[in-house]
């Protein structure tokens, strides 16, 4: 007998985001999630000291905001708690000669700051911002289209102003696009820090619009963060999964499907339980542990060998702190989130360091987190939760379990890096740390593969079509009945909810349905399928 119609795999956003859909198209849904809470790399956790809530992985909801689950209010996501703050100033950048870069909600603000240093880049930052303006809406059709549903990306751009320049553009390496339009070293370096946040290389050919669009999102959304941590997304949507009757169990770690005739009727989980689905299942597991769940006979030859290929990407570690204060720079500025690229070929650097291994601790390259300074919600009065991210490589030169030797050293470092910029960020305001090296995320969360919080990278032969293998982007596997979502297929990571959105149009078209029964009537879908 089956537990539900669809059985989901996993509780990260995207998988709740694809399971909150079919629930609210009136399909009984069951989700398993192996922790003792949902969320995935969106979650929020004592990590530290009880009533200190910390964002354990993403903390920016900024990409979400374009998302039609947002813009078009879809799920309503409102009734069940969920409510974005947007910082200003959004971001603070300190440069080592004592300057800065601080971008403000406010454009002009934010120009003006580029215009200290250059009146030809305050010009260019502001005619960036408005080319991508008109470029975005094809961009973000393709990102929340399924590959194969509607037009390509090339064809999307077709559709807006200048579109066919942005086909060449996107082909590009953010960091050539960066360096030649920008003349000032610090404007350069808050550009090419910016053209990283996603963790890819700036120098990579495919790369071009993130020299656009990384600031464009955020000089329109702000630096977004759900009040009460990124858990408040989840939650919320979590909530609404079992309002509309479906069922989440925590502490159920999948181990493998089960197969009958050849299509997936569920799973099977580390204590030798089943659970089963009369119509499908869902997986948010990452396809390099999904590969083993199944024998290799059930899976085509072309995705396995797109599995085998696959590349993690850039990885992080970050040290989480419970401290007396937050960090203050030049001219009494606390935001929310700053960031130490200390100049742009500091920042090119990272990709060079990943080849060989290197831990490389000279003017690391940092961003900063401290979410209490806008929702005091967070840590005790008075008290803030900081969060130092850095960027370095998985795989060691020296191996990668040194990182459990070598992590506190890295983070004293970027600790004391930060501190030359923020004076008052000094060791007698932390009560309490907890270090997380990339090889911690990974153990944290299985689906940080090699300590990649986005699933793997976002390479030309990792994107659009060929993830997460080639002829295998539209959410189906090989196996009947089996489906996938999450950071490891299109669009890819971060928080934008697009993987889960395109999974739930798939999904509900092959069960006879469609996404328009899922989405309250007062607010249509603006997006169109074929």
């Amino acid at each position: 007998m089956a537990d539900s119609e669809v059985l989901v795999a996993g509780a990260g956003h995207n998988s709740l985001v694809t399971a909150a859909y079919l629930a609210r198209a009136g399909f009984t849904v069951t989700v398993l999630e192996a922790e003792d809470r949902i969320g995935g790399d969106t979650a929020t956790d004592e990590l530290t000291i009880p009533g200190f809530l910390h964002d354990s992985c993403s903390t920016a909801h900024t990409l979400l905001q374009s998302s039609p689950t947002i813009t078009g209010d879809e799920l309503r996501l409102g009734d069940y708690g969920l409510e974005y703050i947007r910082p200003d100033p959004v971001v603070h950048i300190p440069l080592p000669d004592g300057s800065g870069i601080t971008m403000w909600q406010d454009i002009e603000q934010t120009v003006a700051e580029f215009a200290k240093y250059s009146a030809a880049d305050a010009a260019t930052y502001r005619a960036m911002l408005d080319d991508y303006a008109a470029a975005a809406p094809g961009f973000t059709k393709w990102r929340y289209t399924p590959i194969g549903w509607g037009p390509s990306l090339d064809e999307c751009l077709e559709d807006v102003p200048g579109g066919r320049r942005w086909r060449r553009i996107r082909q590009r390496a953010a960091a050539d696009i960066v360096m030649e339009n920008f003349e000032d070293w610090r404007s350069r370096a808050f550009m090419m820090w910016m053209a990283l946040m996603t963790m890819q290389p700036p120098q990579r050919t495919g790369t071009g619009r993130l020299a656009y669009a990384l600031a464009f999102g955020r000089q329109r959304h702000s630096w977004v963060v759900p009040k009460g941590g990124s858990g408040a997304l989840p939650n919320a949507l979590g909530s609404l999964i079992k309002d509309h009757g479906g069922t989440i169990v925590t502490g159920a770690r999948v181990a493998s499907l089960i197969l009958e005739g050849g299509r997936c009727v569920g799973v099977r989980i580390d204590s030798g339980d089943e659970y089963r689905a009369s119509r499908a299942v869902l997986s948010t597991i990452h396809i390099k542990h999904l590969i083993d769940m199944a024998p290799e006979e059930e899976w085509e030859e072309s995705f396995t060998d797109g599995v085998a290929g696959w590349q993690a990407g850039i990885s992080m570690c970050a040290a989480h702190y419970a401290t007396t204060e937050a960090p203050t720079f030049d001219g009494g500025i606390t935001p929310l989130a700053s960031g130490t690229p200390t100049s742009a070929e500091r920042v090119l650097r990272v990709a060079e360091d990943f080849k060989r291994g290197e831990l490389a601790l000279d003017d690391p390259v940092l961003l900063v987190l401290c979410p209490t300074v806008v929702d005091p919600t967070r840590a005790p009065d008075g008290q803030h939760t900081l969060k130092i991210v850095g960027v370095q490589p998985y795989e060691l030169a020296a191996g990668t379990e040194k990182w459990d030797e070598l992590m506190p050293s890295v983070a004293r470092a970027n600790f004391e890096h930060l501190g030359r910029y923020a004076p008052n960020i000094t060791p007698d305001i932390v009560m309490a740390e907890s270090l997380k090296s990339p090889l911690d995320l990974e153990r944290m969360n299985a689906h940080n593969w090699h300590g990649s919080c986005h699933g793997g990278d976002m390479s030309p032969d990792q994107s659009g079509g060929l993830r997460p293998a080639p002829g295998w982007a539209e959410h189906r596997t090989p196996i009947e009945g089996l489906y996938q979502t999450g950071a490891t297929t299109h669009p890819g990571g971060s928080v934008s909810a697009g993987p889960g959105r395109n999974a739930a149009i798939v999904m509900l078209r092959d069960l006879g349905s469609d996404i328009s029964a899922a989405i309250a009537p007062e607010h249509p879908s603006t997006l169109e399928y074929r």
